[in-house]
């Protein structure tokens, strides 16, 4: 067994359903072969910053934070999240309100969700939003529900709940994004450091595969480190949230998969919202 073999991978991925859904059996050592995982729990606007800085081996981070770690970090062509009709939502108190000019809580200003709302909002609103306003997205509810913000822009499990909080859904960011590409929504991704090398990278993207193809195979095996990490969530609204975002595109990108990346990345630069990304940033290894 060679040196890069034994070496243990130091990775971060948040406590969601889908993440921990897709990397139970690698992370419990069930992969034959499959580099061993040290692995750290954080929200997604965490591991951005951590990508950003090259501190940990394997990421799960944003898709819009990319044109700033790619050159550090290499897309992985599976484990991410993408998907259709689970897009962010917009959240407002009343059922019809104009945002121009209002507060909108977001859950992180480097996020896809905050992509595809100033794509959305560049799209199809009259003229600017107000203030943005940045905090932890099991926060953003309660204050739209409070008035303390306007609107608020969800994620996740949200889909699901905000009916709880007697809030009406202003406007579906994914579904605006799929009528005007046709693509599937880019939410998620998996990075490796370029630095581990093609091998030890072309064996943790098959280990991923192999974790995701095990966690479908027997669902079972996978729920107690689901539920132990779901923060309290409903096991009912667990299993819908790993529906919307483990699927087809978690296996393997595909042709949609790298077209939809590659449509956000290039929209978004064009809105002056990211740096442009280069032509071959997103090849494996």
């Amino acid at each position: 067994m060679t040196t890069s073999e034994q070496r243990t991978l130091r990775t971060a991925y948040s406590p969601c359903p889908n993440d921990t859904f897709v990397f139970d059996a690698l992370a419990h050592g069930r992969v034959p072969g499959a580099p061993a995982l040290d692995v750290t729990f954080a929200d997604i606007d965490i591991t951005n910053g951590m990508a950003e800085r090259g501190e940990f081996d394997v990421l799960k981070v944003s898709y819009a934070v990319l044109p700033y770690v790619l050159r550090e970090y290499a897309l992985l062509p599976c484990g991410g999240a993408l998907g259709r009709g689970c897009g962010p939502l917009v959240l407002t108190r009343e059922a019809e309100v104009d945002l121009v000019g209002r507060t909108v809580a977001v859950p992180s200003e480097k996020s896809t969700a905050y992509l595809l709302f100033r794509l959305w909002a560049a799209d199809t609103l009259p003229g600017p939003v107000g203030e943005i306003v940045v905090m932890p997205f099991h926060e953003i509810m309660p204050a739209v529900r409070d008035g303390k913000v306007d609107a608020g822009l969800v994620i996740h499990e949200a889909r699901f709940t905000y009916q709880n909080y007697g809030l009406h859904k202003l406007a579906d960011m994914g579904e605006h994004w799929e009528r005007t590409t046709g693509l599937p929504i880019p939410l998620g991704a998996i990075i490796a450091k370029r630095s581990l090398g093609a091998e030890t990278l072309g064996r943790l993207a098959d280990a991923v595969r192999a974790s995701v193809r095990a966690a479908w195979d027997d669902p079972e095996a996978s729920r107690p480190y689901v539920m132990a990490h779901a923060q309290e969530m409903d096991p009912a609204v667990a299993d819908q949230h790993i529906g919307l975002y483990v699927n087809e595109f978690t296996a393997d990108l595909g042709e949609d998969g790298y077209a939809a990346v590659r449509g956000l990345l290039t929209r978004a630069a064009a809105e002056g919202l990211l740096p442009p990304l280069g032509r071959d940033a997103l090849a494996f290894p």
